[in-house]
């Protein structure tokens, strides 16, 4: 059993993890309305409240399945807001302390990059392996609001980082122009809601780099193309067109991801495709990925919502395939801008 603590922004997570069950329990505690007011996540009420909540989540968790059986400590090493990260360390510390048994620090990313499969895996966890690796190698797409990364995930369990952005993350971009358009945070989700009434051909935005020989990402362009239409427009205009306006921006957003996806292809062949991070609830983004899998004729593997955002759940699973040997050797091999977003921000658990 693998006791997980996620604590790398602003979401307090604890869940149990049995790996000839599956997932037992996960507890969840999210701070979007403490920190909607503030138009973002302000790193100082997110430690507090982490302080605040890991007590209660931990007490929820024993009093579900207890802790007598769990053999090992999980916890989101980084990339993360590094004293939300000290907390969830510290408490990890102090529970393999207790508990009499290792503890593990997790990268956050690669615990994204597995997510597609946690319901592969609770689906027959006694078959699970044999059926992973008929699955590879597999294409995933991470995005969220830090990171989009395109990845592959070979045959000899190597995990291999394709492209990256370059500036803002997809999940950026869309909370960028949610903000400009004056819409609240988080913004993603609202531009998605107002987007299912809108034209997605109403306005031309660009989609980012171009050419089959450049795999990475960039969406500041878009941000001030959006800027740039914004100021052309009257704010009648805007709030009538505004539909308009978010479906075609989300669809700039979709066109560039899965643009690349399909450079990919072009590149090698893979017996599966992935889909995960917090953008991955994107519902037109989620079908786009299923044409492709359509086109393609190969498995497509969508996280659970609840396995998107910020999550233990994803945690545990991460730790279990590193336990048992599955992507031991591999890692997360990639450089982390510092200075893009707090997420991106990595730390490391020893200086914690």
């Amino acid at each position: 059993m693998i006791l997980a603590l996620e604590s790398s922004c602003d979401e307090t997570a604890v869940a149990l993890f049995d790996p000839a069950r599956g997932m037992i329990g996960e507890w969840i505690h999210s701070q979007i309305a403490l920190h909607e007011k503030h138009g973002g996540v302000v790193p100082d009420l997110a430690t507090r409240e982490h302080l605040r909540n890991f007590p209660p989540l931990l007490v929820s968790a024993r009093a579900h399945d207890g802790f007598s059986s769990v053999t090992e400590v999980a916890v989101t090493q980084g990339p993360g807001l590094a004293a939300c990260l000290a907390i969830g360390v510290a408490a990890a510390k102090a529970l393999a302390l207790g508990l009499r048994v290792p503890v593990v620090g997790v990268n956050h990313l690669r615990a994204h990059i597995f997510s597609p499969f946690i319901k592969l895996h609770a689906e027959d966890p006694a078959k699970f392996t044999s059926v992973f690796q008929g699955r590879l190698p597999h294409l995933g797409l991470v995005v969220s609001g830090g990171n989009t990364l395109l990845l592959e995930l070979n045959a000899d369990l190597q995990i291999r980082i394709l492209s990256t952005t370059r500036d803002d993350a997809a999940g950026e971009a869309l909370d960028k122009g949610a903000k400009l358009l004056g819409l609240g945070y988080p913004g993603g989700p609202l531009v998605e809601k107002l987007a299912l009434t809108g034209d997605p051909r109403a306005f031309d935005f660009p989609r980012g780099m171009g050419g089959r020989d450049i795999l990475d990402f960039s969406f500041s362009g878009l941000k001030t193309s959006l800027r740039y239409c914004l100021e052309k427009m009257a704010v009648p205009e805007v709030q009538a067109r505004l539909p308009d306006i978010c479906a075609s921006y989300q669809q700039a957003v979709i066109d560039a991801l899965m643009r690349k996806m399909k450079f990919a292809f072009e590149r090698a062949a893979y017996a599966s495709i992935g889909l995960s991070g917090g953008v991955a609830n994107n519902s037109r983004l989620r079908s786009a990925m299923a044409a492709l899998s359509l086109r393609k004729r190969i498995p497509l593997y969508l996280a659970e919502p609840r396995h998107t955002g910020d999550n233990a759940g994803m945690i545990a699973f991460a730790a279990w395939l590193d336990r048992t040997g599955v992507d031991r050797a591999s890692g997360l091999v990639m450089e982390i801008d510092p200075d893009a977003t707090p997420e991106n921000s990595a730390t490391d658990p020893a200086q914690v």
